[in-house]
C-alpha cells in the first residue's frame, strides 16, 4: 500500500469516527442487541435530539450505520403517528492497513548516504551512534584481549577469511568463549582445535563449519564445542 492510500484512510476513519460523541454512538449501536432510534441515543448521551440525529445522519452517509424496519422487541407494526427511524450497525469494518516496511528501501539511503559521507567523518560518526546506544566501538585488536564473549556477524570476505586463527586467539582472554554464528570460514578451524585443547578457549558455540554439513571435522566431539 502506497503512503497517499494510508492517509486517505486515516482521513476518511477521522472524519467518521474522530468525534468522541459520534464514536461513542457508533460503538452503542453496534454493541445493541436491538436497533435504536434517535431518542433513544438523544437520552443516552444526554445531548440533544437534533444533536444525536445529525451524528446518526453522518455515519448512514459514511456506511457505519443503516436504517432499518427492525424495531425494538413488543414495537412490531404501525403505531400512533409517523415511525421513528431506527438505526443498527452495518457489516463495514473499522480497519487501517498500514504501508508494507521498505526495509530494502532504508538500506539504500543508509548506503547512499554512506557513500556520500568521508571515510574519518563515517568513522565518527559511528563513534558517535555507538555512544548514544551505551556501545564503545573499537577495532579488533583493542578488543580481542578484553573480551570475555566474543560472537562473529560478519561476511566472508578477502579481509575476514580465518579472520580467528593462531595469532588472534593467541592476543584473546584465557577461557575466552567464542560464538559463531555467520560463515565457517572466518575460523582456522585447526587452530580453534587447538586453542580449544589447551583451554585458551574455554567454550565455542558454532553454528556454521567452513565445509558443510561438516564430516571427519576434528571439532565434531570435543566436549566444549555447542
Amino acid at each position: 500500500m502506497r503512503h497517499e492510500a494510508f492517509d486517505r484512510q486515516v482521513e476518511d476513519l477521522a472524519s467518521s469516527l474522530g468525534d468522541a460523541t459520534r464514536r461513542g454512538i457508533y460503538l452503542s449501536i453496534q454493541q445493541s442487541p436491538e436497533a435504536m432510534t434517535t431518542s433513544q441515543i438523544a437520552e443516552l448521551f444526554e445531548i440533544h435530539p437534533n444533536v444525536a440525529r445529525h451524528h446518526l445522519h453522518r455515519l448512514v452517509d459514511d456506511g457505519y450505520l443503516s436504517v432499518t424496519e427492525r424495531r425494538r422487541t413488543g414495537k412490531q407494526g404501525p403505531g400512533a403517528g409517523r415511525p421513528a427511524k431506527h438505526y443498527e450497525a452495518t457489516t463495514k469494518e473499522v480497519q487501517l492497513q498500514f504501508p508494507d516496511r521498505r526495509y530494502d528501501l532504508l538500506a539504500e539511503l543508509l548506503v547512499r548516504v554512506i557513500d556520500r559521507i568521508a571515510p574519518e567523518d563515517a568513522s565518527a560518526a559511528a563513534e558517535e551512534v555507538g555512544r548514544e546506544m551505551g556501545v564503545t566501538l573499537v577495532d579488533l585488536e583493542d578488543l580481542l584481549p578484553q573480551a570475555d564473549y566474543i560472537t562473529l556477524h560478519t561476511a566472508v570476505t578477502p579481509e575476514t577469511t580465518q579472520m580467528i586463527n593462531a595469532d588472534t586467539l593467541s592476543q584473546m582472554k584465557d577461557n575466552v568463549i567464542l560464538i559463531n554464528v555467520a560463515r565457517g570460514k572466518l575460523i582456522d578451524e585447526p587452530a580453534l582445535v587447538a586453542a580449544l585443547q589447551s583451554g585458551k578457549v574455554k567454550v565455542a558455540g558454532l553454528d556454521v563449519f567452513s565445509s558443510e554439513p561438516p564430516q571427519d571435522n576434528p571439532l565434531i566431539g570435543l566436549p566444549n564445542v555447542l
